[in-house]
């Protein structure tokens, strides 16, 4: 469906108002050598019955398996009401809600995106998203760095057990910026950051520390002893978390005795499906003391001259094409579509659906474990507690394992040697709140014939 809703009579009408012959004569400022007339490099298009139909046959060489894989991407039931009411016009094209008299629906419901996150995190300030969750801590350290103008050395600590990605797009993005990020180690029987790896930067001038929950390895980190440790040493803390795990694990706003000053994190879990790596959305909340330094946009609710609720945008301290260096991030949108799935998924879901989700994703999968590691040559890696993800070690190569259960119709997890070369044979599995008991047992009985 085309979105150019002018009808010739509106194009002669507009081009007479203003005194223009053609639409060509509005670009006759550029050389008639630079413009283009045709595509004459392109061929023409399909037919719409040969497309269909060439699209038929190229969906054949989809194999879709049992998926077990994690590792930051998650398949989790997405009601069908969800993409239904996401996929109107209204929402499908709607734009950045500058004008607020005509984006009042969008603002609404931005502003219960917010609402939902704070109180699903615990803070009080939520912006209205990012544009994906690596991103999204990347400018969460931005944001302490704002924040902590005493330090002078601009160090980070980042813990060793975050995502391998995550890491590489922080250091991508604050190389450049006189940020040093400094890599905690993780204890290798534990699989998470030990408390005593941070006694070296006591009373150290470090402007921030990234805290993730669940870890990469799905592990739960000690998160109450190293907030404590962040707010006794006058630093920023930020955690990175799973949104669908705060259904039953703590929120990153009541870690410790005095929580985290941000949270961020990816937002994909909450009503966005598997779909060729993205597009994801990534969420950032804080403290109502930080809110001056946070960035994007946040969007408020008033009244208007009659005493109407209306929604607005309150503080826009993106706008670096207005503020230039002073601007607070370099974004310059976010991800509204996959917001207003987000926002109608928690709807859907409520408090004790999320609860409901985040119990059969810890049940699944620790039913999995259990069940893979009854067989001979599969061994449970760490020994802390751990939410929907586990690491396993395998005592036959990783790559020709997940091979043979490729071929049975199951993805069975995520090699995560190229990232952590230490962890030979190792692979990374999860079961959501998706996979059926028949689905574990299929894949421990395919395991143990590939195992033996």
């Amino acid at each position: 469906m085309p979105y150019i809703p002018h009808t010739k009579e509106d194009t002669e009408e507009m081009l007479s108002s203003i005194g223009a012959p053609d639409i060509s004569s509005l670009f006759d400022e550029i050389p008639t050598s630079l413009q283009q007339s045709a595509f004459e490099h392109i061929p023409d298009g399909m037919s719409e019955m040969t497309m269909l139909n060439h699209a038929k046959y190229l969906s054949r060489n989809n194999e879709n398996g049992i998926c077990f894989i994690g590792a930051g991407a998650y398949e989790h039931h997405i009601p069908a009401a969800v993409w239904d009411i996401a996929s109107r016009g209204e929402f499908l094209t709607a734009y950045t809600p500058y004008q607020a008299e005509a984006s009042q629906g969008t603002l609404q419901l931005l502003y219960e995106f917010q609402t939902m996150m704070a109180e699903l995190t615990g803070l009080d300030v939520s912006n209205a998203s990012m544009y994906d969750g690596a991103t999204a801590l990347a400018e969460a350290v931005l944001m302490a760095i704002r924040i902590h103008r005493s330090s002078t050395s601009n160090r980070i600590l980042l813990v060793g057990t975050i995502h391998p990605f995550y890491r590489e797009t922080l250091e991508t993005i604050v190389q450049n910026q006189h940020i040093e990020i400094i890599n905690l180690p993780f204890d290798p029987d534990t699989g998470i950051t030990a408390i005593q790896s941070l006694e070296p930067y006591t009373n150290e001038d470090i402007a921030g520390i990234v805290i993730n929950q669940p870890n990469f390895f799905g592990c739960l980190e000690e998160v109450d002893a190293m907030c404590d440790w962040a707010h006794d040493n006058g630093v920023i803390s930020i955690g990175c978390v799973n949104p669908i795990s705060l259904g039953l694990i703590s929120p990153p706003g009541s870690w410790g005795k005095h929580g985290v000053d941000i949270a961020c994190g990816e937002g994909q879990p909450l009503g966005s499906p598997l779909a060729s790596g993205g597009p994801y959305f990534g969420f950032l909340c804080t403290k109502l003391e930080h809110v001056r330094q946070i960035p994007g946009r946040l969007i408020g609710r008033t009244l208007d001259k009659e005493g109407k609720i209306g929604f607005t945008l309150t503080l826009q301290a993106r706008e670096q094409h207005i503020r230039r260096g002073k601007a607070k991030s370099n974004i310059c949108t976010n991800q509204g579509l996959l917001v207003t799935a987000a926002t109608i998924h928690m709807s859907l879901l409520g408090e004790q659906g999320l609860q409901q989700v985040a119990q059969a994703c810890f049940n699944n999968t620790h039913e999995l474990i259990k069940a893979l590691t009854n067989i001979n040559g599969v061994d449970c890696v760490f020994s802390s507690p751990f939410f929907h993800e586990a690491l396993l070690k395998l005592n036959k190569p990783v790559d020709d394992i997940l091979e043979g259960l490729h071929h049975a119709g199951i993805d069975g997890g995520y090699a995560i040697e190229p990232h952590f070369p230490q962890l030979q044979n190792t692979l990374l599995v999860c079961a959501t709140e998706m996979r059926t008991p028949d689905e574990i047992k299929h894949y421990a009985k395919t395991l143990e014939q590939l195992m033996n």
